[in-house]
């Protein structure tokens, strides 16, 4: 089967799009200055008050997003299981981020952060739900 245009679209930007949270993660994690220069004390407190848990979710949702993306343009079956797997990293680390944590996400960074956590969610949902339809279509082997 000749693999459609959209597959190269949609894994070439869900690449991009997941990269900036894998920039995220790199920075915050190596304790680039540079980069958590933008962020408030309370935040960077947040941030390195963290749970290992947490850390190890967060990982996991957004490095199988990477994977996922890359397994997309690779035109692999294992895409769709790779988002799925960063949806249980995501939903895990959200549970902390929005449920547990003291000041929540949301005290720290506003309705801004839920706003993105909504994007994040529906985003990797649509990508889950077209890796399977291009796994039923016989476009990811």
């Amino acid at each position: 089967m000749k693999t459609p245009i959209h597959l190269w679209i949609i894994g070439a930007v869900s690449l991009l799009w997941n990269a900036g949270g894998a920039v995220d993660y790199v920075m915050t994690q190596f304790d680039v200055q540079s980069y958590l220069v933008q962020m408030t004390p309370e935040q960077l407190n947040y941030i390195k008050s963290v749970p290992t848990w947490f850390k190890a979710t967060w990982a996991t949702g957004v490095w199988f997003s990477v994977l996922g993306s890359v397994l997309l343009l690779l035109r692999s079956r294992l895409a769709g299981p790779a988002f799925a797997l960063s949806m249980i990293g995501l939903i895990a680390s959200s549970v902390y981020s929005y449920g547990l944590a003291q000041p929540s996400a949301i005290d720290l960074m506003g309705p801004v952060a839920a706003a993105m956590s909504v994007a994040i969610v529906v985003i990797l949902l649509a990508l889950m739900v077209y890796a399977r339809a291009m796994t039923r279509r016989g476009v990811l082997r």
